[in-house]
Order: C-alpha cells, then sequence, then structure tokens
C-alpha cells in the first residue's frame, strides 16, 4: 500500500513537472528558441572570425617576409612598395612593422631626413602601442646624432631618459653622444655618467658608457 502510494505521488510529480514545462515551454518558447539562435550564430561568428583572422595573418606575414627578402636583395624600391602596400591593406601588427622598416629602409639608402619623418610620424600615431611609439623615437633620436642638433636628438628622446622607462639607456646614450659631438663634454659626461650608474643598464651599454667617460676624462675638458 506504501509503495502504491509512492507511485502515485511520483506519478502526480512527474505530471506536474510535465505541465509546469509545457506551460513554460507555450510562454516562452519564442524567447527560448532566440537564445538558441544567437548561441549558435555568435559561435560561427567566432569561428568564421577565427579563421579568417588567421588566414589573414598567414597571407601578411608572407607579404611582409617577401619585402623583407627584397630589402635584403637590396631592391630597395620594390622593398619600399611592397612595404607600403602592407601598410594601406595589411591588418594586425603588419602595418605599423612596415613603416618601421620602411623608415629603415630609407636611412640605409641614405635618406636620413625621410627616415626621421617616417619614424617621427609612428611616434605620433596614437593607434600604435605606447612601447612601439618609443622605439621609433629612440630610432629617430639615433639618425639625428650625426645630422641634427642636440636639441633635436632631445626634442626625440629626452622624455624617455628617465629612471623607470624601459628604454632610458638608449635615450641616455643617445643624448651623450649629441651632446660630445656638439662639444659640450659636460652635459655628455653627465648622461654616460647615469648610465653607468645604472644597475641595470644592459653590460654592452655600459660599457660603451664607461670608454665615453675615459674618452671625456682623458680630454680634459669636462668640469
Amino acid at each position: 500500500m506504501v509503495q502504491d502510494n509512492d507511485s502515485f505521488i511520483r506519478e502526480v510529480n512527474d505530471e506536474l513537472r510535465s505541465e509546469q514545462f509545457t506551460g513554460a515551454w507555450k510562454r516562452f518558447r519564442y524567447v527560448i528558441m532566440g537564445v538558441a539562435v544567437l548561441i549558435v550564430l555568435g559561435t560561427a561568428g567566432y569561428r568564421g572570425y577565427e579563421y579568417w583572422h588567421n588566414r589573414n595573418s598567414s597571407q601578411y606575414g608572407d607579404q611582409f617576409l617577401a619585402a623583407l627578402n627584397l630589402a635584403k636583395d637590396n631592391k630597395a624600391d620594390q622593398a619600399l612598395a611592397a612595404f607600403a602596400t602592407l601598410e594601406k591593406d595589411g591588418s594586425g601588427s603588419y602595418p605599423v612593422l612596415a613603416r618601421l622598416r620602411s623608415a629603415t629602409l630609407l636611412a640605409e639608402k641614405g635618406d636620413v631626413t625621410g627616415a626621421v619623418a617616417a619614424f617621427d610620424a609612428v611616434s605620433k600615431d596614437n593607434a600604435v602601442p605606447a612601447i612601439i611609439r618609443d622605439v621609433a623615437r629612440v630610432r629617430a633620436g639615433w639618425l639625428l646624432i650625426d645630422g641634427g642638433t642636440y636639441d633635436q636628438v632631445s626634442a626625440q628622446v629626452e622624455v624617455m631618459a628617465t629612471p623607470g622607462h624601459a628604454l632610458r639607456n638608449s635615450a641616455r646614450e643617445a643624448l651623450g653622444l649629441a651632446a660630445y659631438k656638439a662639444g659640450d663634454m659636460a652635459k655628455a659626461k653627465d648622461w654616460f655618467q647615469q648610465i653607468a650608474s645604472d644597475a641595470a643598464a644592459p653590460r654592452n651599454v655600459a660599457n660603451r658608457a664607461q670608454i665615453m667617460l675615459d674618452t671625456i676624462a682623458a680630454s680634459g675638458k669636462a668640469a
């Protein structure tokens, strides 16, 4: 008897759940179906984007490599054209990489003014990641050591020559060399000393700074 009652209660509960489900389905079926469709479309869209992104990354990577090979084969004009196309039509990080490589190629061709302008444009482009903008500033500053003035070099890199900045010692070295070239030994000594005193300075940079400090000391021109 008890078992019959338990069986009856289970049947009633199952029926109630069935009726509740049926009622809920009638009331919310369109919402449920809509959510299901959105999930399917969202998944399909993500997979489609993933495929497109991977395919384009491979395509633009091949184009970038081809342009690098043209530069390596001393076909500078063709390489510049290839980089310009990639800058215009590429996606991801390849357009900015193409801009940096084009600027470097201009410098290698002897067009320092064009190279500095190209690096300067990258450094002022807020769409470019900050670290890449800083690298572009350093490159422009180093190119200006020979063909520019101390003030021009300073305008590019002095903002980075501060404690804690990742590129501080590259900036300090550029400033030290520019000051040395300008004949300002006291200022050159100060910049090179900042490098030598920085325990985190790369060894090769610190060694060059010490050589310059020794040279300045031997000249007797620094205070």
